[in-house]
């Protein structure tokens, strides 16, 4: 081939010489095509590509794309001088920036003969231009959009559910925008097998089928509805078990009230359609309980002249999400008025009874307390509307998340609704069978799971969008936005690198058209599969590992991508098969990470499409404090988290969060500084307190939970310092014959809970293959706790210790340890500090790097510690490891001398008790309390303390007061010299009864004050 002459330009230097070097070396069997059928210029032509081609394959340049890459055709057309080049799918696996284009193109017209300077050239993939699989986002200006993909201008008056308590809007969020998305698979009845089953194998603790649960519960659904979204889920979303429903059509059930009110003539009547009843579950084929029973409706009323009361009998104190139901209409109202009374209050809602109904809607979750309760545990519907002349309906109202209710070879899953695949919920939500959940004639259940989560996107939306069967049925006319597919992958890396991340979308439907029921390309599913995995992969490599693993951009016709008659992709996040990934996936900080990128690139996607301006919601605040004024005021402080990675993520104001001891928070109160005051709180009462931080996008999650007291007898404060921070994955072993989790090392700490933990692994042998999903091989796991919520750290210590220390008769403050670490409260202000560290202790990250997280007592700690205590202060700090991560973090002796000459303690050994008995054994020291038992197994209130340490007294001066009673180890000692000392080797807050956690706080206060 002759190479023209060229501009010695920046591109020439760069590119030319690896195009050179393909042009003289023989191309790989990738591209050995049969020549004898093409004439001499179509070779030539053909050959061009392949060189370029060859150098984006093997050298990245001019951009990187999949070894699979060929040529389907070349169209010479010399009359009217252009050049078709069509390449297979495989190109188009790679994301496309203009930039690519540009040198794409270049490095093409670089090398062609003379002859074709004039002729027009055009590649393709997919049959699609290649410049238009540049998503719209990442074009540098809006003249160059594809405005086929982007939808018309549509008018929304009313998000279907708006939460007129909350103190703050989102206008530059996602607020009245509508998101559907599900976590994976679920548990599901295999006809063949005549059982119940995971669709996947329970690898490395998890099991796919939960595993993205515990990306989407805890985080990222919480990001999108503190964006102002609406986020609509196929599988239940409420990990709690207890269900109650209350019903007009079971009003004569004795343990739950359903209670109408009137006070005109016109009462509430039965509506002329069906509406829900319980019926007789469990609910066989067929069975639809939104149309076994009535729903209630009446005029609407511009003041509130009608009321409904559900009241239902709470089986245990604890959460519980609030479902609502209604008849749909045009004629109902489009702000409905809901009040929920719960302990934190009452939330009020406005609901737009023009869209949803006639299915389960949620509106939140709320703390109720045990029993019936008219104050505090109800839900009330009135007639009051800005419509008079339109009507309010009203049907059942349902606390909590419950067990399976569906029948299938003629038993219930027996497991919580929240684990079961979405085919369930949706016959227990009312779906149409046929055209949503029963599409293979009740034949195949894991046909019918998969392919009903599209089907009901669709149904969601209703016609023109409506059911691939019938888009024209008119469905519940929620205008959904978008819609996501979470799942892991499969696959195994002996390398060092993750499987990583692979997005999915389809150009075609079920139709085979390549648009939307609308007209709207359906090259927006491949906009939004390349911004969520950009933003994914992007923030990843900046945070957490620099070579993350972009897989490719897939054009394929997956249920989950087709079906959907809205904007859709299918995530899958990583692999659940390789020890790699799924050491990231087991940390919790890894998991709000990701959660945030996905929200962020849902934010960007829907406001592009809308043209709307955007703000990413803020970090959660940090360096968190309560402490009291000279006059007896309480004052809240803290600081913002700025956000590197997104520049507009800056509050502006926040929000502070009030309960009372154990209620639940209130509605919050706006506040435009990071100072908050209170004119005083009542004695003997425990406020707690938490801070969020808001600005025009949105919400952040809450900082640790705080709590203050105050005690008439002792007003001097006891200052509580919250130093366990650490949430993490279990500990890994990893050598070339034994690999995997070994909880029996350290189980890790859940952030808050974990709901999809199945069971220890049990087998660590790396070369084992799979064969079946109940013989998976290497990381195969148990399933002894499939279904159990594992408690973790619920930031929230300070209130069991405070109010043990209530109990003595003292009051107390409380701060987070990054307060103390910045000098933002001195020490020496207080005379007696109680430092909880739980399970706090050095944590490696997934990949192992320099920095450290979660150290105990970070150099800086250790030095105002010494500081204070050398003041004559009284320290009291317990946690598993307060002596064993010193020991093991020891680089030369600053820590070990800090625990024998500060903190006046030796290790004996970590790992000191398995029972978590503790004996007494100076009973001068705590009366009438001779043993009691910490939480070193799974128990439902309280993290595992499954590592606690052995610490003896390193002076003269201190003693033990403590054993663990199987081996007499010292479990805890008391120092009493120039300063005072209590240091226990296992949390206070893991003792399992209040009683003696109050009777040890006593001792311990008494012993300081002596």
């Amino acid at each position: 081939m002759k190479i023209n002459k060229m501009n010695k330009n920046y591109f020439i230097f760069l590119i030319l010489p690896l195009l050179l070097i393909s042009c003289f070396t023989t191309l790989p069997s990738r591209f050995k095509y049969d020549y004898t059928k093409m004439d001499n210029k179509t070779k030539e032509i053909h050959k061009i590509f392949e060189v370029v081609l060859d150098s984006c394959i093997t050298n990245n340049y001019p951009l990187n794309i999949s070894s699979y890459t060929k040529i389907d055709t070349i169209i010479l057309n010399e009359n009217q001088k252009y050049i078709d080049v069509h390449l297979n799918r495989f190109f188009a696996f790679s994301p496309i920036r203009e930039t690519d284009i540009m040198l794409f193109y270049r490095a093409v017209r670089e090398i062609y003969e003379n002859d074709y300077d004039d002729y027009s050239i055009t590649v393709y993939s997919n049959k699609t231009p290649i410049q238009q699989l540049i998503p719209n986002y990442f074009r540098s200006s809006k003249s160059l959009y594809d405005m086929k993909r982007i939808p018309g201008e549509e008018t929304r008056k009313y998000p279907i559910v708006r939460n007129i308590s909350q103190p703050r809007n989102q206008d530059k969020g996602l607020y009245n925008r509508n998101i559907a998305l599900w976590h994976s698979h679920g548990w599901y009845y295999e006809q063949k097998l005549k059982r119940w089953e995971w669709q996947r194998a329970r690898l490395f603790q998890t099991v796919e089928d939960i595993g993205p649960m515990a990306f989407t519960i805890p985080y990222l659904i919480p990001m999108l509805e503190n964006a102002g979204a609406n986020v609509f889920v196929p599988r239940e979303r409420d990990l709690q078990t207890n269900e109650i429903i209350v019903d007009n059509d079971t009003f004569n059930d004795s343990l739950n009230w359903y209670i109408e009110k009137s006070s005109t003539s016109d009462n509430w009547k039965n509506g002329d359609t069906n509406g829900f009843a319980i019926g007789s579950p469990p609910y066989k084929t067929g069975d639809n309980p939104f149309k076994l029973g009535t729903f209630r409706k009446i005029q609407a009323d511009s003041i509130s002249s009608a009321s409904i009361n559900w009241i239902p009998d709470i089986p245990e104190t604890g959460e519980y999400c609030v479902n609502i139901s209604y008849s749909l209409s045009d004629s109902n109202v489009t702000d409905a008025h809901y009040t929920v009374y719960h302990t934190g209050g009452k939330t009020e809602f406005l609901i737009n009874q023009q869209m949803g109904g006639n299915t389960w809607i949620y509106i939140g979750k709320f703390k109720f307390n045990s029993g019936q309760n008219f104050e505090f545990g109800r839900v009330e519907i009135t007639n009051q509307s800005y419509e008079p002349k339109k009507y309010v309906t009203a049907d059942a109202v349902r606390f909590g998340g419950g067990m399976g209710v569906i029948s299938r070879g003629g038993n219930t899953s027996g497991r919580p609704k929240f684990v079961e695949a979405a085919r369930y919920y949706l016959q227990f939500a009312g779906m149409p069978d046929t055209l949503v959940y029963n599409l293979n004639g009740d034949s195949i259940d894991y046909n019918d799971d998969y392919q009903s989560r599209g089907e009901w996107v669709n149904y969601l939306k209703g016609a023109p969008f409506g059911p691939n069967k019938d888009r024209s049925v008119s469905g519940l006319g929620i205008p959904i936005d978008l819609s996501l597919a979470f799942h892991t992958d499969a696959g195994i890396s002996l390398t060092d690198t993750v499987i990583g991340t692979l997005s999915i979308y389809s150009t075609q439907d079920a139709e085979t058209s390549f648009v939307f029921p609308d007209g709207v390309s359906r090259l927006a599913n491949r906009d939004f599969a390349d911004i969520l995995q950009s933003q994914i992969v992007r923030d990843l490599k900046l945070k957490w590992d620099p070579v993350w693993n972009r897989r490719g951009l897939w054009d394929r016709m997956y249920s989950e991508t087709w079906r959907p008659n809205v904007p859709s992709a299918l995530l899958e996040l990583l692999s659940h098969q390789n020890l790699l990934d799924v050491k990231f996936y087991h940390d919790p900080q890894y998991r709000f990470d990701v959660s945030r990128a996905i929200y962020k690139s849902m934010l960007r996607f829907i406001s592009l499409q809308n043209d709307d301006e955007y703000i990413v919601q803020p970090l959660p605040v940090t360096h968190f404090q309560i402490q009291f004024t000279i006059d007896k005021e309480i004052r809240l402080k803290w600081k913002p988290r700025l956000d590197s990675l997104e520049n507009s993520a800056k509050p502006d104001k926040y929000i502070v969060y009030t309960s009372i001891n154990e209620n639940g928070f209130d509605n919050g109160v706006l506040v435009d500084d990071t100072t908050f005051t209170i004119n005083g709180i009542e004695p003997k009462q425990i406020n707690n307190f938490k801070v969020t931080a808001v600005n025009d996008g949105g919400e952040s999650f809450p900082s640790e939970i705080l709590s203050v007291g105050y005690s008439p007898e002792n007003p001097e404060p006891v200052l509580i310092i919250n130093g366990f921070d650490r949430i993490s994955g279990p500990a890994v072993v990893e050598t070339e014959a034994f690999a995997g989790f070994a909880n029996f090392i350290d189980a890790g700490v859940p952030d808050k809970y974990s709901l999809e933990y199945t069971g220890t692994q049990f087998n660590y042998k790396p070369p084992s293959k799979w064969t079946d999903d109940d013989s998976p091989g290497f990381g195969a796991s148990y399933a002894d706790f499939e279904t159990t919520i594992m408690p973790g750290n619920k930031f929230n210590y300070p209130y069991s210790h405070g109010k043990s220390i209530m109990n003595a008769g003292y009051s107390f403050v409380s701060c987070s340890d990054e307060s103390i670490i910045d000098d933002k409260i001195d020490l020496n202000d207080y005379k007696i500090v109680d430092l909880i560290l739980g399970e706090e202790k050095t944590t490696e990250y997934p990949k192992p790097r320099s920095e450290k997280r979660f150290e105990v007592f970070p150099a800086i700690f250790q030095n105002q510690i010494s500081n204070y205590l050398n003041l004559g202060g009284n320290l009291f700090v317990s946690g598993s490891y307060i002596g064993s991560d010193l020991y093991e973090q020891d680089v030369d002796s600053t820590n070990i001398e800090f625990a024998l000459n500060t903190l006046k303690f030796k290790l004996r050994t970590n790992y000191a008790t398995k029972s978590g008995i503790v004996s007494i054994v100076d009973t001068s020291f705590i009366k009438g309390l001779y043993n009691f038992t910490f939480n070193t197994t799974y128990d439902t209130s309280i993290y595992t303390a499954e590592a606690p340490d052995g610490i003896e007294p390193s002076d003269s001066l201190g003693l033990t007061f403590l054993r663990y009673s199987e081996n007499n180890i010292s479990a805890g000692i008391a120092y009493n010299g120039k300063y005072k000392l209590i240091a226990l080797g296992f949390p206070f807050e893991t003792i399992l009864y209040g009683k003696e956690r109050n009777k040890f706080m006593s001792a311990i206060l008494e012993f300081f004050n002596k």
